[in-house]
C-alpha cells in the first residue's frame, strides 16, 4: 500500500524528497478532487492531509477522521507549523488511549 499527502506545495515537495508521492491543493474544490481521486486509487492506503487544506473542507474532514479506515485518512501539521489552537499528538494519543508520550 502507498502513502499519498494532500496540501500546500511545500509540504507535497517535502514529502516527495522521502519518496512519499503528493498532490497540491490550495483550494477547497482542489482539496476535494485530489481527496476524491485518492479515496478512489486502490493502491493507496495512508492519506495525509494538511491542516490547512483539511481546514478548507472541514465537515468532510471530520466525517473521514471517524470513519475513514482503508484508506487512513490523517491530518498533518502544514509547512507553516502546528496550529496552536489544535490539541498536540501527546494529547490526542493519551485521550485517546490512556497513555502520555
Amino acid at each position: 500500500m502507498k502513502m499519498l499527502v494532500i496540501g500546500d506545495p511545500k509540504a507535497v515537495l517535502g514529502f516527495s524528497l522521502v519518496g512519499v508521492d503528493g498532490e497540491a491543493a490550495t483550494s477547497a474544490a482542489e482539496v476535494n478532487q485530489a481527496l476524491d481521486n485518492a479515496l478512489s486509487a486502490k493502491d493507496i492506503g495512508i492519506i495525509l492531509i494538511t491542516q490547512d487544506a483539511a481546514k478548507s473542507i472541514g465537515p468532510r474532514m471530520e466525517q473521514l477522521s471517524l470513519r475513514s479506515t482503508v484508506p487512513l485518512v490523517v491530518e498533518i501539521p502544514s509547512s507553516a507549523g502546528v496550529d496552536p489552537s489544535q490539541p498536540s499528538l501527546s494529547d490526542i494519543v493519551l485521550r485517546a488511549i490512556g497513555v502520555k508520550i
